[in-house]
């Protein structure tokens, strides 16, 4: 598994027969520091994911298992948002993008 931001979403109207009703996000990958590392990726959400929220994503043939139909071309997919992040000894609680609204 790998930490990322979601970073934006993705419409796509026109998609392989076995996506349809997947959502796309695009996701940031970060380091343990929460810095960017890599490329941005396009993954599929199946937490209920948006942007701004720092997630657990995994590629390779497990972003397929994640999903509804497990055999599909993807190559990531959002399966957890992170509610608190620990690195090196340090805490810190993760809030969500509506943490501040009472929602």
């Amino acid at each position: 598994m790998r930490l990322g931001r979601v970073v934006g979403r993705v419409v796509a109207t026109v998609r392989a027969r076995d996506l349809d009703g997947e959502k796309l996000l695009v996701v940031q990958p970060l380091d343990a520091a929460r810095r960017p590392a890599g490329p941005a990726v396009v993954a599929c959400d199946v937490a209920q994911s948006g942007p701004g929220d720092l997630v657990v994503w995994v590629g390779g043939r497990e972003a397929a298992l994640a999903l509804r139909r497990t055999f599909v071309p993807v190559d990531a997919t959002i399966v957890g948002h992170v509610e608190e992040f620990a690195h090196d000894g340090s805490r810190r609680n993760q809030h969500r993008r509506n943490a501040g609204n009472g929602k």
